[in-house]
């Protein structure tokens, strides 16, 4: 699924000559020969996303994302400097960093575990980091949500009972148990997979419905292909947590 939204990336990238409407490249002005980065960033989703499916290409794959999925989200930190205040800038680095996070644990854990040999019960260090900064992520989204509850309440389709506000402060809520239990630890991994399914519903509610409504929106496309890489981040934090309690009970 992670894989999979690169491919989709790099495709929306090629289709409409632009970043996905990222408005964090604006801030690189009128740079020369523009298009040369356009397309060298699709390249690099769309190999590293077919990369990453498979074990021996896979930390490949996790190295090139994260590289530019790193790029796009520190070229939010200008906006951050500039508006400190407004948190919009802020809660679009940490979704952008999100998918950084996912791809550190990906390279980590096979560092650690080669193909063939069981996982140790000891994640390497990327690993470790990324899981923890996936955990700051969520986080944020919770506050994202929070400070822009009217706007999430938007998202929400009108006919899903029992009404739009109820469920914009459900899944704040859920976002925010989420966090405390992906960084305490306790009952992470229960949490990572209900937190991996509430953002398949936001794909399969708000985006893909979105998506038929107006084929030819690039925001449309641009939010599916996001949605569905955090929620392959999402699945890699629950594979790393459950694939850790394995080799942990299996050394103890």
């Amino acid at each position: 699924m992670y894989g999979a939204a690169a491919i989709v990336f790099g495709v929306i990238t090629f289709l409409w000559h632009d970043f996905n409407t990222w408005q964090q490249i604006r801030v690189l002005g009128n740079v020369p020969h523009r298009e040369i980065l356009v397309y060298a960033a699709a390249a690099i989703e769309l190999l590293g996303g077919i990369a990453i499916q498979w074990p021996r290409t896979a930390r490949a794959g996790a190295f090139a994302l994260g590289a530019i999925y790193l790029m796009f989200a520190l070229l939010w930190v200008p906006y951050i400097v500039a508006t400190p205040q407004i948190y919009d800038p802020w809660g679009n680095f940490f979704e952008q960093f999100s998918l950084v996070s996912g791809a550190l644990i990906v390279y980590g854990t096979i560092v650690y575990a080669p193909v063939g040999q069981p996982n140790s019960a000891r994640p390497a260090s990327a690993a470790r980091i990324g899981y923890v900064c996936f955990g700051v992520c969520v986080v944020s989204f919770t506050l994202e949500q929070l400070i822009y509850l009217s706007g999430t309440a938007a998202f929400v389709p009108k006919w899903v009972p029992p009404g739009q506000m109820f469920w914009a402060m459900a899944t704040t809520v859920g976002l925010a148990l989420a966090a405390i239990a992906l960084l305490s630890g306790r009952s992470a991994l229960v949490a990572s997979r209900l937190l991996t399914a509430m953002l398949i519903g936001f794909g399969l509610l708000v985006w893909l419905p979105a998506l038929f409504a107006d084929p030819h929106k690039l925001f449309s496309w641009a939010g599916n292909a996001q949605n569905l890489a955090i929620t392959g981040a999402a699945w890699i934090v629950s594979d790393f947590l459950s694939q850790y309690r394995s080799a942990s009970t299996a050394t103890s």
